[in-house]
C-alpha cells in the first residue's frame, strides 16, 4: 500500500524553449532527513514503482533515511511538456538538477541514487556533472545504483520499447489495463497477481473521452516520439558520449542486471566493472528487463549496497 506524500516542483524548460512545468515526487520518511534516497523510474513508467523498496529503506521506524522518487516530465502526475522534442534525458536530468537543489534546502546531506531503465541514464548525465559540485555543495550522489542499464543500450531493445510506447490505447475495465501492461512487461519476471496490481494502478487513468467511462495509461503518448526518431547512427553517438560520462562518475556504483535482459548485454555489464566507477554486477536469473525491486532478493541487495546491511 502506497504511503508516499505527493509534492510537485516547477522546473524550466531546457534549451530555448521558454516557460516552466512541475514535476511531481513522492517522499517516504522524514521530510527533513539528511540521508536522501532518489528514485527515477523507467521510460513508460512512474514514481510510485519504488513504493515496496522506499518503505523497506526508510525502515520500521520511518527514520533511516528519506526517500523521494519522481515522476519524470509527461508521466504519472507531472505535467506533459508542450514540445515532444524535450521529452530527452538533458530536460530529465536539468529537473532533478532543480529538484536536489530543493531537497538540500530542505536538510539533505547525503544522496545516494537508484535509476531503473531511463532513471539510470539520468543518473549517468547527474552523477557524472561534477561541475556541478559547487553549486550542489557536494550533494551529487555518493552511491548510485545502476538498474539493467547502461553506457549500451541494445537497438533491438529500443525497436521492442518504441513499438508499444506511446500507444494512445482505451481500455473498459481497469483490469484490462492491467492485463494489457502484463502482456508487455513479462520480461519482469514472476510476480503475484496483489504484486502486479500495485505496480499497475498508479499507471491507469479513467478517461470520458466520448462520453462513457474508459481507462487508459498515465503517460503522454509523445514521450515516444524521439525514441522512434532515434537512428542506428545517432545511437551509436548517444552511446559514445554516455561512456565518457560514464567514465567520469565519482560515486560508488552498483550495476543491477536481468539475468535475461534484452537492453543491456552481459558484455556491456562486464565492460562497466573494469571502467569508470567500476561497477559493482548483481544479476537476478529468470528476469529480463527490467528487475521491479519488489521481490525480497532484489531489495535486500539494493538495502545491502546503500546501508551495508
Amino acid at each position: 500500500m502506497n504511503t508516499a506524500d505527493l509534492h510537485r516542483i516547477e522546473c524550466d524548460h531546457a534549451g530555448s524553449s521558454p516557460g516552466t512545468h512541475r514535476m511531481a515526487y513522492w517522499s517516504w520518511g522524514s521530510a527533513h532527513h539528511p540521508h536522501v534516497v532518489v528514485c527515477v523510474h523507467g521510460i513508460s513508467r512512474q514514481g510510485l514503482d519504488f513504493d515496496v523498496i522506499a518503505q523497506r529503506l526508510i525502515g520500521a521506524d520511518g527514520k533511516r533515511c528519506r526517500v523521494v522518487s519522481v515522476d519524470v516530465a509527461g508521466r504519472g502526475m507531472s505535467d506533459w511538456l508542450p514540445d515532444p522534442a524535450l521529452y530527452q534525458v538533458p530536460q530529465y536530468a536539468a529537473d532533478l538538477v532543480t529538484l536536489l537543489m530543493a531537497l538540500k534546502g530542505q536538510g539533505a546531506q547525503t544522496l545516494d541514487w537508484i535509476g531503473t531503465s531511463m532513471g539510470g541514464l539520468i543518473g549517468i548525465a547527474v552523477a557524472a556533472q561534477t561541475a556541478l559540485q559547487p553549486q550542489l555543495k557536494g550533494l551529487m550522489p555518493r552511491k548510485l545504483i545502476l538498474n539493467d542499464v547502461g553506457p549500451v543500450v541494445q537497438w533491438e531493445a529500443l525497436q521492442r520499447i518504441s513499438s508499444y510506447i506511446g500507444a494512445d490505447k482505451r481500455f473498459d475495465t481497469e483490469q484490462q489495463a492491467v492485463d494489457y501492461m502484463w502482456e508487455l512487461s513479462t520480461s519482469f519476471g514472476k510476480h503475484t497477481p496483489e504484486q502486479w496490481l500495485a505496480l499497475s494502478k498508479p499507471m491507469i487513468r479513467p478517461d470520458m473521452t466520448g462520453g462513457a467511462m474508459k481507462f487508459k495509461l498515465h503517460y503522454d503518448p509523445a514521450i515516444a516520439l524521439p525514441v522512434r526518431a532515434t537512428t542506428p547512427e545517432a545511437a551509436a553517438h548517444g552511446e559514445a558520449m554516455l561512456w565518457q560520462l560514464y567514465d567520469a562518475i565519482p560515486a560508488e556504483t552498483l550495476l543491477i542486471r536481468g539475468a535475461d535482459s534484452d537492453l543491456i548485454s552481459l558484455e556491456t555489464a562486464q565492460k562497466m566493472q573494469t571502467r569508470g566507477p567500476k561497477a559493482k554486477l548483481i544479476q537476478f536469473e529468470n528476469v529480463g528487463h527490467a528487475p521491479t525491486l519488489v521481490q525480497p532478493e532484489q531489495c535486500q541487495a539494493v538495502e545491502e549496497f546503500l546501508f551495508g546491511q
